[in-house]
């Protein structure tokens, strides 16, 4: 049996019938978020969890924090050079033929980080699990306990830089040298800055719209239909190209998912995000207004989710 992806995102029914194909590779790539005693939130691996609460039969565990980030980079999960994404693809046994399916534990917060990772490093047949491991338990599905050790991989990376931008690129954005839309996917309360972060100083960057990446799924976790999923990322739709960000380049991914589901491909992800841009005291940020609230469709179909 082999697998063939057509599409940015699977399904857990999918993932279920094709576990065990040939040259397909399970990927766990939670990590869990806690609140330290200063008040702050912090990220341990969920290697612990993938090991003692289980996961998808034959998943490997994937370590966003340590080896699919660069070491020693100021600000966290900053993405990996390309010869430290090559070992850690290679080591979970992930070559150029090979179909890589991903999930998390947290809704898919995480997931769709690593799919970006695969696919800026030139890999295209990779794929997120809709509604992640949650979803997979609620249908009563196996899972597993213990460690899964892969056979080891050549991983060839072929970076594509026009998925990133960096500083300078935004700046020229905001001086209107680039015609590009900024997309922001921190929660709410982030953007207009009713809700504390940990960041140095709240807001956002100018003329940012807002997209939360929680706002593009159901109460199970699910990204929403593809109409939906038009109506809320419509602002941003006919820019010629969107620039993606969030606190830490996480959630940012989630909204560069959901463009890319939807067919947009001139989408891009600011690396640094806010972590960065808050870092320097003479970067402009704004408090923006709330977002707009989901079409009525949407909202429904949401309400109805929360009571099935």
């Amino acid at each position: 049996m082999s697998a063939r992806l057509s599409s940015p995102v699977v399904s857990t029914q999918w993932l279920a019938d094709h576990l065990g194909a040939e040259r397909m590779v399970v990927l766990d790539a939670s990590v869990l978020s806690y609140e330290t005693p200063a008040g702050g939130r912090a990220w341990l691996s969920g290697y612990d969890s993938y090991l003692f609460d289980g996961h998808v039969p034959g998943a490997y565990f994937a370590d966003l924090i340590e080896e699919f980030s660069e070491p020693g980079a100021p600000h966290p999960f900053t993405r990996p050079t390309a010869a430290r994404f090559e070992a850690a693809a290679g080591a979970l046994g992930i070559g150029r033929d090979t179909t890589v399916l991903i999930y998390d534990v947290e809704g898919g917060n995480w997931a769709p980080r690593l799919w970006w990772l695969f696919r800026a490093f030139g890999h295209d047949d990779v794929a997120v699990v809709d509604g992640g491991l949650a979803k997979w338990r609620g249908e009563e599905r196996e899972v597993e306990t213990g460690h899964n050790e892969p056979s080891p991989a050549t991983f060839v990376a072929e970076p594509r830089e026009e998925l990133w931008v960096d500083r300078a690129f935004v700046e020229a954005v905001l001086r209107g040298d680039e015609d590009a839309a900024l997309l922001c996917a921190v929660p709410a309360g982030e953007f207009t800055g009713e809700a504390a972060t940990t960041r140095p100083r709240p807001g956002v960057l100018p003329g940012s719209v807002s997209v939360p990446a929680a706002q593009l799924r159901d109460a199970s976790s699910k990204l929403l239909d593809g109409a939906s999923l038009r109506s809320i990322l419509a602002p941003v739709l006919g820019a010629p190209r969107v620039v993606a960000y969030c606190g830490a380049g996480i959630a940012a991914a989630s909204d560069a998912l959901a463009l890319t589901l939807l067919g947009y491909r001139n989408v891009a992800i600011y690396d640094g995000s806010l972590n960065e841009w808050a870092a320097d005291p003479d970067a402009p940020l704004v408090l923006g207004d709330p977002p707009a609230p989901p079409s009525k469709p949407a909202a429904a179909r949401r309400a109805r989710a929360k009571h099935r």
